[in-house]
């Protein structure tokens, strides 16, 4: 059973940092991607970044140079650096993974930036 638990959000300030934590179970440690993406308010979601087999990556444009995501294959755990953040960062972040044609999403973690 595949399963993603998002942690890490939290209110901070423009030009602030924050690394948020997806914990899965049930996908391939090092092999299954898993994605990022968010929702500002009255959005839809969107793409933020994904790391697949081998460590690619990919992000959204507006996240590149200042996000980073990466995985801990030994703590199931993929983390997403978000540095220097914006307001219009703001938003619910959730892991995805469609390994096995599933869908799953995580319940999402919040990020406000905000003075």
């Amino acid at each position: 059973q595949v399963r993603l638990e998002e942690s890490g959000g939290g209110l901070v300030q423009p030009g602030g940092s924050l690394r948020l934590s997806c914990l899965t179970t049930g996908l391939i440690a090092g092999v299954s991607p898993v994605d990022w993406y968010r929702q500002a308010p009255g959005q839809q979601r969107t793409f933020v970044a994904s790391i697949t087999t081998g460590d690619s990556t990919d992000y959204a444009d507006a996240v590149k140079g200042r996000f980073t995501i990466s995985r801990d294959n030994a703590k199931n755990t993929v983390y997403l650096q978000m540095n220097d953040l914006q307001p219009e960062d703001t938003g619910v972040y959730y892991c995805y993974s469609n390994e096995w044609n599933l869908g799953r999403w995580g319940r999402g973690t919040q990020v406000t930036v905000s003075a």
